[in-house]
């Protein structure tokens, strides 16, 4: 059992890094402290966006259109915290 619940915890805590990283970058972006006219900048910028997509677009249909803000981070933030830290260690006997 520890051989798929190590690698599904390393996996779930990338995506918690990676969505961490993604939403600071955006408060910055908005903020005007990074400018997306820096080629480095708009490289991580559209990467991390075609990265994350995948997962913001199946919760971004569920939720309610709230223009001005994107609640889509939020709620996968909270998915992977829950999954990471009550829901994987139940299915795998370690709670």
């Amino acid at each position: 059992m520890l051989a798929i619940y190590g690698p599904l915890q390393l996996i779930l805590s990338v995506v918690y890094w990676v969505i961490l990283i993604h939403v600071i970058m955006s408060w910055l972006i908005s903020f005007q402290v990074l400018n997306l006219n820096q080629q480095f900048v708009a490289q991580i910028w559209y990467g991390l966006n075609r990265l994350l997509e995948p997962i913001y677009g199946p919760i971004r249909r569920i939720l309610p259109d709230t223009r001005p803000l994107d609640l889509a981070p939020l709620v996968a933030f909270l998915i992977v915290i829950s999954l990471q830290m009550y829901i994987l260690p139940v299915i795998f006997g370690f709670a």
